[in-house]
């Protein structure tokens, strides 16, 4: 019965301290440009003293914010993913210069359809954060645009 105990404790323990902590929120949205032009538009708010890494960063670095989005007939990828400005600085963790965002970045994909189709567009985010000390694994979100 001790035995049942300790592994009941021991499970509880794990349990507590094995949630994920998720500095950042996705959030999407639309602006239709033309007939048959989209922009899509990822906002990710970040928790106070944390950071969300460039889609563009050193070799080395840490991993880059990546986006893809579902291959559709008739979709056509208009450029690369535009972001924000953010800040360039000195990161102690990697020991190198980092373009980084703080509080909040807006990613933002062009797109065309050729085809009719149904309003919903699915992506995905890779992305890492970090703070001053230590940085939590690479993440990917699940991101659904509604055209309509």
């Amino acid at each position: 019965m001790k035995k049942i105990f300790f592994l009941f404790l021991v499970t509880i323990a794990l349990n507590a301290s094995a949630q994920i902590y998720e500095p950042v929120e996705w959030a999407t949205s639309v602006e239709k440009t033309s007939e048959k032009e989209f922009v899509l538009i990822a906002t990710a708010t970040i928790e106070e003293g944390w950071h969300l890494y460039s889609q563009n960063v050193p070799e080395d670095g840490p991993i880059a914010t990546t986006f893809t989005y579902e291959e559709i007939y008739g979709m056509e990828v208009v450029d690369k993913t535009s972001e924000g400005e953010g800040h360039e600085v000195y990161d102690n963790v990697f020991e190198m210069d980092i373009k980084y965002f703080e509080n909040k970045a807006v990613f933002k994909q062009k797109i065309k359809l050729n085809q009719p189709h149904g309003g919903i567009i699915n992506g995905v985010v890779e992305f890492m954060v970090c703070n001053d000390k230590s940085c939590l694994p690479p993440k990917e979100v699940d991101l659904t645009f509604n055209l309509k």
